[in-house]
């Protein structure tokens, strides 16, 4: 399968509220809820002048009072634009890994006080914005993006006496189920519920016809990583943003 394809899937599977396709590139937007939604994507052939091209999305971020973000993959066209970015000022920020799973031999998980809906409820969206510590202003924008995924989606809790300690998404599409929003309580970090959670998502999103699994972790994120490499999770490629630096 060709990696650009991650990419596809990551942006039907965590959606904006409003995307413009401009020349090749696809800009999201989404009043300023997290840079994969509210990021420019150049992932398609690109054939306008591109200093001009970069100008002209500047303004348009600029005019929805929002930072100029990009987010850099290996697919990015034209393929130099990391360094005339760069050479622009940009900031590189939040290296990412993307990693991949086949869903052939999971793990039986230990833990069963789980739920999983299929429809995005408040109690889901109150247990993730507490676990997550989700700024309230950006509460309702983050269920109108959640509502606007249109695949086969599962919404995740874990429970650990009643009381709910790990949450998380999944998102199918083309045999494929991307995570994402996967969080754990602060309180009941490194004590395996993060772990038995995914371990039950990945099983849910194997009944509904998944072969594979992906998700993005930051690369300093050392907890994630050592729990996805645990799992069977293996890098495919990196990305990373440019954010423009305001004068």
């Amino acid at each position: 399968m060709n990696n650009k394809f991650i990419e596809e899937l990551s942006m039907n599977h965590w959606q904006a509220l409003s995307t413009l396709f401009y020349d090749g590139w696809v800009l999201r937007f989404a009043e300023g809820y997290t840079k994969r939604a509210n990021s420019i994507h150049p992932i398609h052939d690109s054939t306008f002048e591109l200093n001009s091209k970069i100008e002209e999305c500047e303004k348009l971020y600029s005019a929805n009072q929002l930072p100029t973000v990009y987010k850099i993959t290996p697919f990015v066209q034209p393929a130099h634009l990391d360094a005339v970015l760069e050479e622009k000022g940009y900031s590189l920020i939040d290296p990412t890994n993307v990693q991949t799973l086949e869903l052939a031999n999971l793990n039986e998980p230990r833990l069963h006080s789980v739920q999983i809906n299929e429809k995005l409820d408040a109690k889901w969206i109150e247990v993730f914005c507490k676990l997550n510590h989700v700024n309230y202003k950006y509460k309702h924008v983050m269920e109108r993006m959640l509502a606007n995924i249109k695949t086969k989606k599962g919404f995740i809790t874990l429970y650990n006496e009643e009381q709910p300690v790990a949450c998380g998404l999944g998102v199918i599409e083309r045999e494929y189920i991307g995570l994402y929003d996967i969080v754990t309580d602060s309180q009941f970090r490194n004590q395996g519920f993060g772990e038995q959670m995914i371990l039950h998502l990945l099983r849910w999103g194997k009944e509904n016809g998944a072969k594979y699994s992906y998700l993005a972790v930051v690369a300093d994120n050392e907890p994630a990583l050592r729990l996805y490499s645990k799992l069977g999770y293996s890098e495919i490629y990196k990305y990373w943003y440019r954010v423009r630096k305001e004068s």
